[in-house]
């Protein structure tokens, strides 16, 4: 079992090691992960959120134990060890029914918190930050209050609540990401920091979670990191020097930092350095499988194939029948909205990956490209960057290699290697 307190003492202590969390439902982008961890048997975090999996199905039709189920298949098939995995469950709390009442929504929350528990979750981020059926916003004791409530559901549904770890804090944008382009991000301050510690102190005690409070490993601040459709804001250091020593008057605790996709990599390593030991990416990993795939769909025109896929064709269709997706995230000419639909950091493809459709025309150019023999040459015009000699010439694999540039990169950001 991998000892999480160790490396966050070695953190504390000026070690610059962390661990990423992946955050994704996205199959490709799992096996590639899970490749790696069979690879390297490095300790490896994967996340669902409260909005892809939960007692309804959430957007990928999954509950907790399904997705359990699902990862646990997809690591025996990479040969990846169950033991060096960690399973999050991310903003656990009444977000997926905060137009419905606090009563009916809290209801909910405790179910979801219950079955994440009851699956086997061990990483249980408890957010109930969002005001609930048109409350105003609440306060730091009104949270604290909501979320110890939640800490109870998971320690007595957990087959063994001495391996839970707790994450508390909510300062990020919502679960799906940033609806628009924020002008700027304000570093969380000491005093809303140590706010959100004794508000939740003292909730913990009142509900008899001494205990829990013990596991609380991390604290989620908003670091001044975060990306828009067009850009990405980049760790300063400085900025949030205050932030940084804050954390070392709490003993045990780090900082977990969400949103760190596309930072370059010398802010995540500031990030981990900075004890923001936990660093959350999700749609960077599926930008890069989107890159991967459409780089697929380009080679496979190259090639005198009877019934090519059309898959950029597909998917351009199924966006505008449906545009739930993004259709209050982007905004501009139909020019602009047509670039940011598939090319913008926030990534809103993501969510047409898993339409019948486009999930057929993906199917229709793996095997395509299984079928045909492509040559290295050809490979190598479309994903650059590789050594001759050293091109994978399957279509997954090729995959699987581009997505792991993004995995790679956050692993060795967060000082942790083979």
């Amino acid at each position: 079992m991998i000892d999480i307190k160790t490396l966050i003492e070695a953190n504390r202590s000026g070690t610059a090691k962390g661990l990423p969390c992946f955050c994704t439902a996205n199959e490709h982008a799992l096996r590639a992960i899970l490749s790696h961890a069979a690879r390297t048997g490095l300790p490896t975090v994967i996340e669902a959120t409260c909005n892809q999996v939960n007692q309804d199905g959430g957007y990928t039709g999954m509950t907790p134990s399904d997705f359990i189920s699902w990862v646990t298949g997809l690591a025996d098939e990479a040969g990846a060890s169950m033991e060096q995995l960690i399973l999050g469950g991310d903003h656990l709390g009444p977000n997926p029914w905060r137009k419905e009442s606090a009563a009916h929504a809290m209801e909910k929350a405790r179910e979801l918190v219950r079955l994440y528990a009851a699956a086997g979750f061990r990483k249980i981020h408890l957010d109930a930050s969002m005001p609930l059926g048109g409350e105003p916003p609440l306060s730091f004791a009104a949270i604290a209050e909501r979320a110890a409530n939640l800490c109870a559901v998971a320690e007595k549904h957990a087959p063994d609540p001495s391996q839970l770890i707790y994450i508390i804090g909510t300062e990020v944008p919502i679960p799906g990401g940033e609806t628009d382009d924020p002008d700027a991000l304000d570093v969380t301050s000491v005093e809303r920091f140590k706010d959100t510690i004794e508000t939740h102190r003292e909730a913990f005690t009142r509900h008899g979670l001494d205990s829990a409070w013990d596991r609380i490993v991390s604290v989620v601040t908003q670091p001044g990191v975060d990306f828009s459709h067009t850009s990405v804001f980049e760790f300063d250091p400085a900025a949030a020097q205050p932030l940084a020593r804050s954390i070392l008057s709490e003993p045990g605790l780090t900082f977990e930092a969400h949103s760190t996709d596309y930072q370059p990599a010398s802010a995540l390593r500031a990030l981990v350095q900075n004890h923001f030991f936990f660093l959350k990416v999700g749609p960077e990993l599926t930008f890069r499988f989107r890159e991967a795939v459409f780089a697929l769909a380009d080679l496979e025109a190259q090639l005198p194939i009877p019934a090519p896929s059309r898959l950029k064709e597909v998917i351009a269709t199924r966006m505008e029948t449906n545009d739930a997706y993004w259709r209050d995230y982007y905004k501009g000419s139909p020019e602009e909205i047509e670039l940011l639909r598939t090319f913008s950091y926030s990534d809103r493809i993501r969510y047409y990956w898993s339409d019948p459709a486009v999930a057929e025309a993906l199917n229709r150019l793996l095997t395509n490209l299984e079928a045909e023999p492509v040559s290295e040459t050809l490979i190598s015009q479309f994903f650059m960057g590789l050594d001759f000699g050293e091109i994978p010439r399957a279509p997954r694999a090729l995959i699987e290699s581009h997505v792991q540039r993004c995995i790679d990169r956050y692993f060795a950001a967060a000082g942790m290697t083979p």
